[in-house]
């Protein structure tokens, strides 16, 4: 399949003419030539809508099934909807759907996971698989490899991001660096990435969409509804088709490898592995950072008692642990004390601006 791969529509499928509008201003959209000119690759939209808690809009089920096979037909988009049981399964094969995905919850079931690998063996529909609601990176790996023993071709996988309890602005926390260790040990399976889910509000999708192509993605789902404001769920976080139309022409396209390069796939993996530095890279930064606000706390707390700031004794129990720590995991001691020097000079640099009112 050609990249970038670009899925869009609304969340849901509320009526026939919703789904409709959404489609008819999506069927004529093209890339910009950066991205290869094409137009979108699947219409989107849920027929059935696994909620959290009952009472709240759960889709429309087989009905909604029926409007994107008119819109499959009518419009020429390849279209396809979210699949939770065999029975969902069975009902798009029904109506000839072209493509499905599998949500967090249920690729975090692993009976699920397998009925539904099942009652798709053998047809050609695309099966995209979500990222389980925890980073379980073991079960995200696993689900994808019961798909493809039944349905061995046309596999993707979507980063959408995990539940945490701390994810600041975001719904969901990113992660990056689950999804990019999935990219190393499955580098065959195209990985695309759901900004929509993993922002909640459209605020962020910009960002979010630009981070996940700066990491080699090979394609982005969004959420795209004709009146967000009206939608029956996740309002906040549906684009309008103009809003989507502008951020596809404002992001920045990689270049896709050429697949007659005779190291297409060791590239490919040594770029994965890459991308996986730079996010330990940044993760790295982030804890140092955070490192450098508890040590200015100490600061703080230091002038106010009128502390030293240079503790002996505490220098030595840290050096002694991060040695012990890094041999252990195959570092070296020179290394990881030169280091530890670094962190520990600057440690002492900010506390002295803080004695010093600086």
């Amino acid at each position: 399949m050609n990249h970038p791969i670009i899925i869009a529509g609304p969340c849901a499928a509320e009526s026939q003419e919703q789904v409709r509008q959404a489609a008819v201003e999506l069927k004529d959209f093209r890339l910009p030539q950066t991205a290869g000119g094409r137009g979108i690759t699947f219409f989107r939209s849920g027929a059935w809508k696994p909620r959290t808690r009952p009472g709240t809009f759960e889709g429309v089920g087989k009905e909604g099934l029926l409007w994107l096979k008119d819109i499959q037909e009518s419009t020429g988009l390849q279209t396809c909807t979210e699949v939770a049981s065999a029975y969902h399964a069975e009902e798009v094969l029904k109506v000839g759907l072209s493509a499905v995905w599998l949500g967090t919850r249920t690729t975090a079931n692993p009976f699920l996971v397998e009925e539904i690998a099942k009652a798709l063996e053998g047809t050609p529909l695309h099966i995209f698989v979500k990222n389980p609601i925890n980073p379980d990176l073991n079960l995200w790996l696993g689900a994808v490899q019961r798909i493809l023993r039944h349905h061995p071709e046309n596999v993707y996988a979507i980063h959408r991001g995990f539940s945490d309890y701390h994810t600041g602005q975001l719904r969901n926390a990113p992660l990056w660096r689950v999804p990019i260790e999935f990219k190393v040990q499955m580098p065959d399976i195209p990985l695309l990435c759901d900004p929509s889910h993993l922002s909640g509000h459209t605020d962020f999708i910009p960002d979010l969409a630009q981070r996940a192509l700066d990491l080699n993605f090979d394609g982005l789902m969004l959420e795209v509804h004709h009146h967000p404001s009206q939608a029956l769920c996740d309002g906040p976080q549906q684009l309008t088709p103009k809003t989507f139309k502008s951020l596809m022409h404002t992001l920045s396209w990689r270049k896709s490898l050429p697949s007659e390069d005779p190291l297409a796939e060791e590239k490919i993996l040594i770029d994965a592995i890459r991308t996986r530095i730079d996010v330990l890279d940044d993760d790295l930064v982030n804890v140092l950072a955070k490192r450098m606000e508890l040590v200015d706390h100490i600061g703080e707390v230091k002038k106010r008692g009128k502390i030293g700031i240079v503790q002996i004794e505490r220098w030595n129990q840290v050096s002694d642990r991060t040695r012990e720590q890094a041999v252990e995991k195959g570092l070296g001691e020179p290394f990881i004390e030169e280091v530890y020097k670094a962190i520990h000079q600057e440690a002492i640099k900010r506390q002295e601006k803080i004695i010093r009112n600086e």
